[in-house]
């Protein structure tokens, strides 16, 4: 096989890599917008700012979150009758919300609102093309009603736009909102005029010219009512116009959906920090976004899960009994859960280091705890810990094991600096939800799995020498009352100290990340000695295989076939009940490795949720023997070249 050239290579890796690296450089930014508006906030002073928060807007805060809710269900009415199958109001109103109250909070690919929809409407007896269309028909809305509003603010009030519009030509903001007006139009007047159309060798049916203006007009609503919630939570300030909000609204959440954070957690937040400092003051500000978070995402989310869970047991409920404990496999709803709210505690720290100090109750007794518990520790903390968040999701042991040492650690913290007695017992019970579910993270890392290779002793070394640095300089560099990034921002400190402290700081995130990655896991070819594998853990070999995967323990596999972007496992792994699980887990992290999609053909019932874990979703097909069979794939990408294995699948076009 040729290896690829220097060019594409490199859009290869832009595109592997790319958005990752956009969305930390927005966090970063967003950090630092937070590290300075913070400075001289207390706690007394936000929690002043929401005990003086009206009753009123309190109500007309609650009323707007249901209005926006109730506009959100009406987007999957209109896609599935765009798709020609139409589903009842209160089925696709449980769907709608419970799609986007996760997908906005978590983020997480087994979570995410298309997964979700799948769910939901493939168990309501949707074809597959049909699902493909109200997921399509939902996203898009969505995108219109953004570039409707955000094309008015600019037009209208140009400068408005959050890091832009103070040094950028006011003609230039103004074209690009009429640039915006300009691909709204197009899309209703194609719709008009040309019933579908073909992109990057994809048939793109369009709705008609009713519903593509219902689109954009409902999708507009939705931002704007949204928008209302967090608007109604502010108190009234001179030159601070709603559709000025707006437009500052509009930036933040486009700039937290960019970054592909949960919940644009932080980019958000720092967004209308910097946008809103010149009207209001930050403890207000900061009130207000604690209060909409609690209305938009919060509350909506906790409801969400529970009809999710409940949707969920009512459709297996006769799998109940198969669901055996020693498994140890999770809902596919707490490992992300837990993930999430790992990510917030750690959000929490990065704050605690961005707020000045204050007495705690050890406060000189012992000069060692009080460096533990400064500023620059708790920021260091902090970004450690999301980085053990992302290896949760991978279900990493040592993941598992660092983020409850770090959740213990915060805790410390927050304690030893004086914060409100909810914050540490907050670290604490998150501490205890992760200690519950230890059997859902089985999964082993390079660095306890395999021998030990130049690459893992060098991130050890430098995880090792970069934390010793910031250790070094946290005790004895006078800089206790700054985060370890406000070191590097701060111009009155020496350039050496800076440029060390940064470059330590970034190298143990990069360390860390490096540690906690899943093994390598072989895929055998499938020869005469991998049959007699799959036969000795009893499996019965295919006539035809391209390869085989085995469990972490060798004691289930199974075979699989390679198509054009997919990899097809043949049925559901056999042998042991929890090398089962590792096998699936390993067969994911091969497709990853050569960049393919995994999917199974002809699975049963038992591991269903295994394979929604890793993202997959369940479609029924044709049985021999009349027992249950699926194939699982991510329907999101691959749904449309798997469909000739799915019955009535030329019917369902």
């Amino acid at each position: 096989m040729n290896e690829p050239s220097g060019p594409r290579r490199a859009l290869a890796l832009l595109k592997r890599h790319g958005p990752t690296v956009f969305g930390l450089l927005l966090l970063l930014g967003a950090l630092f917008v937070v590290q300075r508006e913070f400075r001289g906030l207390a706690w007394a002073d936000i929690r002043g700012a929401l005990h003086a928060t009206p009753a009123a807007s309190l109500w007309a805060a609650a009323g707007f979150t249901l209005l926006a809710y109730l506009i959100l269900t009406a987007y999957d009415r209109l896609g599935s009758v765009y798709a020609g199958h139409p589903v009842s109001y209160a089925r696709t109103s449980l769907a709608s919300f419970v799609a986007y109250s996760m997908a906005n909070n978590l983020g997480f690919q087994t979570v995410s609102g298309a997964a979700v929809r799948y769910r939901f409407y493939a168990a309501w007896g949707l074809p597959p093309v049909a699902i493909a269309k109200v997921v399509a028909f939902t996203s898009l809305t969505f995108g219109l009603g953004g570039f409707a509003l955000g094309g008015l603010v600019l037009v209208v009030e140009p400068e408005v736009l959050p890091f832009f519009g103070d040094d950028t030509a006011r003609w230039a903001m103004q074209a690009l909102g009429l640039l915006l007006w300009a691909i709204v139009c197009a899309y209703i007047l194609l719709a008009r005029f040309v019933p579908h159309f073909r992109l990057f060798g994809h048939q793109i049916d369009l709705p008609g010219f009713r519903m593509a203006v219902g689109q954009t007009a409902l999708a507009s609503a939705d931002v704007a009512v949204t928008a209302l919630i967090f608007w109604a939570l502010l108190p009234p300030a001179e030159g601070l116009t709603f559709l000025h909000f707006l437009g500052i609204y509009v930036a933040a959440y486009t700039a937290g959906i960019a970054a592909n954070v949960p919940g644009g957690i932080g980019v958000f937040d720092g967004a209308m920090l910097f946008a809103l400092s010149g009207y209001l003051p930050t403890p207000v500000v900061v009130g207000a976004l604690l209060l909409f978070r609690l209305y938009y995402y919060i509350v909506p989310l906790f409801l969400a899960g529970l009809m999710f869970a409940a949707f969920e047991v009512s459709q297996r409920r006769h799998l109940l009994d198969r669901l055996a404990p020693e498994r140890g496999v999770a809902m596919s709803f707490e490992v992300p859960a837990l993930a999430a709210l790992t990510g917030l505690a750690a959000l929490v720290l990065l704050f605690i280091g961005a707020l000045p100090p204050k007495p705690g109750p050890l406060e000189g007794v012992f000069e060692l705890l009080d460096e533990a518990a400064s500023h620059f520790a708790a920021s260091v903390v902090g970004s450690l810990l999301l980085v053990a968040a992302y290896g949760l999701v991978r279900r990493l042991a040592i993941s598992w094991w660092a983020t409850l040492l770090l959740l213990l650690n915060g805790a410390m913290i927050a304690w030893l600096r004086g914060e409100p007695w909810w914050l540490t017992t907050g670290f604490l019970l998150v501490a205890l939800l992760l200690a519950t579910v230890r059997p859902a993270f089985y999964r082993r890392a390079r660095l306890t799995s395999e021998p030990l290779s130049v690459e893992t002793a060098a991130a050890l070394t430098a995880l090792g020498l970069c934390a010793f640095t910031l250790a070094l300089v946290a005790y004895g560099g006078g800089v206790a009352d700054s985060s370890w990034w406000g070191v590097v921002f701060a111009e009155e400190a020496p350039r050496t100290l800076r440029f060390g402290v940064g470059l330590a700081g970034v190298l143990l995130l990069v360390a860390a990340a490096r540690l906690l990655r899943p093994a390598r896991p072989p895929a055998l070819p499938f020869d005469q000695a991998a049959r007699e594998r799959l036969a000795a853990v009893g499996a019965v070999p295919p006539p035809l295989a391209d390869g085989v995967v085995f469990g972490e323990a060798g004691r289930a596999g199974f075979a699989f076939v390679k198509r054009d972007g997919v990899w097809l496992g043949l049925g559901d792994p056999e042998g042991e009940a929890r090398d089962r699980v590792s096998a699936i887990w390993r067969f994911r992290d091969i497709c990853e490795q050569a960049r393919v999609d995994p999917a199974f053909w002809r699975v049963g019932p038992d591991l269903l949720r295994v394979y929604g874990d890793i993202g997959l979703t369940a479609f029924p097909v044709a049985s021999q023997d009349g027992a249950p069979r699926w194939l699982v794939c991510r329907a999101e990408r691959d749904l449309e070249a798997l469909l000739p294995l799915l019955p009535g699948a030329e019917d369902a076009r």
